[in-house]
């Protein structure tokens, strides 16, 4: 059987190798939830939190297998901490499982230039204005479909005004490009940038990501930074960030 736990020491052990936030965020109770093979003793855990799923310890059929009720979703990112787990995805899923390449920032001793984050924000258009996100802008932004992942894990406002921090580039009145918390755990948030298809390549998300982390810097939070592909890593490393490593993930369909 699978169950529904918490983040025990028991659990947290299994995962004591991940240094991803959104493990963390599990971890601490702040968002997302927590499976495991057994109640007291676990051999085999999985986190989950938005569209991401992460597994620790020995790896377990039914674990990987396992929708959570109330889970929609029919696609999910799947990654752990072994080629062992990787074998059972890939036996799981089969031709539903693609696997990818994800790039992972260092999240310790970074010095972020602040000049530098300043003038990216000031280096965009006039005809563009850079503002935090407010209530009228979260349900715009959870309205649209470009824009959805910058606000999904809220369930409304009042928790992303707790929880979440972001920033949207507007063009007359309306947001083309955001930077935005897709996760939050207790010391940072996990960043989230997208752009409206027809404004891309025009420095608004270096400008959005710039603000954002600046937002963080004043408020005591890391913002974390995990890159789906080469050209989010090279505006990481324009940021300031540091690349730290490569790993494995696998985009399941069918979910």
């Amino acid at each position: 059987m699978i169950f529904e736990t918490t983040g025990t020491k028991e659990v947290a052990r299994l995962f004591e190798k991940w240094q991803d936030t959104m493990v963390w965020s599990c971890l601490q109770g702040v968002m997302g939830r927590l499976y495991a093979d057994a109640r007291e003793t676990p051999k085999s855990a999985m986190a989950m939190l938005g569209d991401f799923c992460f597994f620790a310890g020995e790896p377990n059929r039914e674990l990987a297998v396992y929708k959570p009720e109330g889970c929609k979703q029919d696609f999910i990112i799947m990654t752990a901490d072994s080629q062992e787990w990787f074998a059972m995805i890939e036996s799981v899923y089969r031709d539903n499982a693609k696997k990818v390449r994800r790039y992972a920032f260092r999240k310790e001793g970074m010095a972020f230039n602040r000049e530098k984050l300043i003038s990216y924000t000031e280096a965009i258009g006039a005809e563009y204005h850079l503002q935090m996100i407010d209530a009228k802008l979260f349900h715009y932004c959870r309205e649209q479909k470009w824009s959805r992942d910058l606000v999904s894990l809220y369930a409304d406002y009042d928790a992303y005004q707790k929880l979440g921090l972001g920033v949207v580039a507007l063009k007359d009145g309306e947001p083309v490009s955001g930077a935005s918390s897709y996760s939050r755990y207790q010391n940072g948030i996990e960043i989230q940038i997208d752009t409206k298809e027809a404004y891309r390549r025009r420095g608004l998300a270096t400008a959005c990501g710039a603000k954002l982390i600046l937002a963080c810097l004043d408020r005591g939070l890391y913002p974390s930074w995990d890159a789906q592909n080469l050209w989010s890593v090279g505006l990481a490393e324009k940021l300031g960030y540091t690349f730290d490593h490569e790993y494995t993930a696998y985009e399941i369909r069918g979910y």
